[in-house]
């Protein structure tokens, strides 16, 4: 649909070191597939695509896609397999375990279970949770955490990182004596911000639960140490870690994993058939049941590898400029409203969800799709609890009853352009 012209937004053009920076960042970092990939507008014309929807499914960095194509000419079946290709590839998937952990920072005899993605681990983990398991969640969590259990306690949203500590040490306080599980996230998928989860796992430990920690949103961003932080359980996946091969992880404490029954039955979870039937003992065996996704899995640990060696002191530098000249475009622009859960001074990663005043959040995705080549994600981003507490009954951007927004989100291929070129066309679109 024609948009209308409103003001500009007030953003400073890069001066030539801020350009020379940049270039030299982008011939330093991994680089993404497609990243000059152009893409049709609706009169025509053809620009290179602004991928700004990363916190749905980054792109595929070119070192996972040089790892998978070295494996392919000795792909096969791993485990059992006498030969040769066999011998290899079994060797990359369990190499990718150990890459794992090590990005991680897990313990040394930490369970590594390779799963579809993030919901796959979720539902693998409340699988495994002893019987009568108390798990305490918060309404924030997106729907991979907060739909798996069985009878939750479910915490509101809360208003600021210290009422989070607050609710999670009263809730785990009043559950039965037994198992318990606190599941949170590292960092929301809605708006970027970063939950306090060494706190709460301090709360976790002090009432003997555990921690389990939905990390998909923070690893492609920032580092992560399990063994330093005190978590018991990270889940992520490898399509939002420049992935996109089909792979995710459920790493932590075996002793649940080893306990409960095969995720899934068949072969590779048995160590035995016959008219009984004995499951492997080892968490990983047990819940990988059939022939796993082999170029999944060492395109996920690739992608760990690629990360850790180009620094993350550099990668987050860089995303934090880049943030702060999105929020400051956003800002300038009175008809635009950010969403945030604790203020606009809560650290976050590269994640921003907002409003345009009078449009509804499918049509401001189209129109920055079609006129301007821009890719962001519109809807409820699987955290309808959330999102419907953000928007606080305000229908005012015409979403409907259940309400929805627009989220912009960035990683390694983003440049400054992208940013300028999203807040320049959100000031087209001027209230209706």
């Amino acid at each position: 649909m024609p948009a209308t012209l409103a003001s500009a937004p007030s953003l400073a053009p890069l001066t030539p070191a801020e350009t020379s920076r940049t270039a030299r960042e982008v011939r330093a970092f991994p680089r993404v597939v497609g990243a000059d990939a152009p893409v049709p507008l609706d009169d025509g014309r053809r620009v290179p695509y602004a991928n700004l929807d990363y916190a749905a499914s980054a792109p595929c960095l070119e070192a996972v896609h040089e790892a998978v194509t070295r494996a392919l000419p000795y792909y096969s079946s791993v485990h059992r397999g006498a030969g040769y290709a066999s011998q290899v590839t079994t060797e990359a998937y369990e190499s990718a375990r150990e890459t794992v952990r090590g990005f991680l920072g897990a313990w040394r005899r930490a369970a590594v279970v390779f799963t579809r993605n993030t919901t796959d681990a979720m539902n693998l983990l409340a699988h495994a949770v002893p019987s009568g398991t108390s798990v305490v969640v918060f309404d924030s969590e997106h729907h991979a955490s907060l739909l798996p259990w069985k009878r939750p306690v479910r915490l509101p949203v809360p208003a600021t990182p210290a009422e989070a500590i607050d609710a999670a040490d009263r809730a785990l306080a009043a559950t039965p004596v037994g198992a318990r599980l606190l599941v949170v996230t590292a960092a929301s998928n809605v708006t970027g911000e970063l939950w306090p989860i060494r706190e709460l796992a301090q709360v976790a430990r002090r009432h003997g639960a555990r921690i389990a920690v939905d990390a998909a949103q923070l690893v492609p961003h920032r580092p992560l140490d399990m063994t330093a932080l005190g978590l018991d359980y990270v889940a992520f996946s490898g399509h939002k870690l420049y992935a996109p091969f089909g792979a995710g992880v459920l790493a932590g404490r075996g002793d649940w994993l080893r306990a409960a029954d095969p995720y899934l039955k068949g072969g590779g979870a048995s160590a035995s058939v016959g008219g009984t039937v004995r499951w492997a003992p080892a968490a990983e065996q047990r819940h990988e049941a059939g022939t796993p996704n082999v170029l999944g899995v060492i395109a996920l640990a690739a992608a760990c590898e690629a990360l850790a060696a180009a620094g993350w002191d550099a990668l987050a530098a860089r995303e934090e400029r880049l943030l702060a000249r999105l929020r400051a475009g956003l800002a300038a622009l009175p008809h635009v409203r950010e969403l945030t859960l604790w203020g606009d001074r809560s650290p976050r990663v590269g994640i921003v969800s907002f409003t345009v005043t009078g449009w509804n959040a499918r049509d401001v995705a189209l129109t920055l799709s079609g006129e301007h080549g821009i890719g962001v994600r519109d809807g409820r981003f699987c955290a309808h609890p959330l999102v419907r507490h953000l928007l606080g009954g305000d229908d005012s951007a015409g979403c409907g009853g259940e309400g929805a927004a627009v989220r912009a989100s960035f990683g390694i291929g983003t440049i400054e352009e992208h940013i300028d070129r999203l807040c320049t066309a959100l000031a087209r679109l001027a209230p209706r």
